[in-house]
């Protein structure tokens, strides 16, 4: 990885470890954690008020996203659900509750700020189908074709390395599993000049993908029946969109045949860790 990649990857560390810290924080104070300032596009208010109320506060107060991948995932119960980028929690307890007792919900971040107020929540919650790891999206650390549904929650346009995000996602599923992905997402037409200049790279614009991008990295990992779909905008020509896909019973294109080689191959799975 380059310099200037771990100085962004660094940069989005910092920023959620801060986030965490101040989510802590505020759940000490007398009134109570409050959710992190973002506009009406990101964080908690994308949830139904049912949701939110039967989570711990410090799990909606540290919503960050951009839309709400436990909708767009339609999860079922015994389901396994990995949530990349897992921050305080919210998506992965909601997740456990979909998934129900014979089910598993994993959550995977690289922070370690939000990975103990992830666990802290995980105690509040009474979640006992739940586990956090720490690692990258790059890197997970999980073994291949174990998970059933991969979300993830306005995290994947903050990689420096969206080849690998997908390729892992693509490892990881079982044959015919699924993702359900809320993401940033930009217009064909948009430059990564005119990404940039909508929004930093922590904000969650200037690394977004076009909708022809995004399709053709998916396309690129082994995936099918790719559907990207913006649900609203959040700049001009920036939209937060949700993206499905599903990872084929049997691979037949090389692209698709790769990371299913590698894993089988005792190459290992868990590689990466966290920063």
């Amino acid at each position: 990885m380059s310099d200037h990649s771990n100085d962004l990857r660094e940069t989005v560390r910092e920023r959620y470890a801060a986030a965490a810290v101040q989510v802590t924080e505020g759940g000490a104070a007398c009134c109570g954690p409050q959710p992190i300032e973002v506009d009406d596009n990101f964080g908690s208010i994308l949830y139904a008020a049912a949701e939110r109320d039967a989570l711990p506060a410090e799990a909606v107060a540290a919503s960050l996203g951009c839309g709400n991948p436990t909708a767009v995932a339609d999860l079922h119960e015994g389901e396994r659900v990995l949530d990349l980028g897992s921050g305080g929690g919210i998506d992965v307890l909601l997740s456990a509750r979909r998934v129900g007792p014979t089910g598993k919900a994993y959550g995977l971040d690289m922070t370690e700020e939000m990975l103990a107020l992830a666990l802290a929540n995980q105690r509040k919650a009474g979640a006992m189908n739940v586990e956090f790891l720490k690692g990258t999206i790059e890197a997970i650390p999980l073994p291949a074709n174990t998970i059933d549904v991969v979300i993830s929650n306005c995290v994947i346009n903050l990689s420096t390395d969206k080849p690998a995000v997908f390729a892992e996602m693509f490892r990881v599923l079982a044959p015919g599993g699924r993702i359900g992905i809320s993401d940033v997402v930009a217009d064909d037409q948009l430059g990564p000049d005119q990404r940039a200049e909508r929004g930093d790279y922590v904000g969650c614009i200037a690394g977004a993908l076009s909708f022809t991008e995004y399709r053709e990295g998916l396309t690129a990992a082994g995936f099918t029946n790719i559907e990207l779909t913006p649900t609203h905008a959040v700049a001009d020509g920036m939209h937060s969109a949700t993206v499905r896909a599903v990872k084929p019973t049997t691979t037949t294109s090389t692209a698709a045949q790769k990371p299913v080689q590698a894993a089988s191959s005792g190459s290992c799975c868990c590689g990466g860790g966290g920063c």
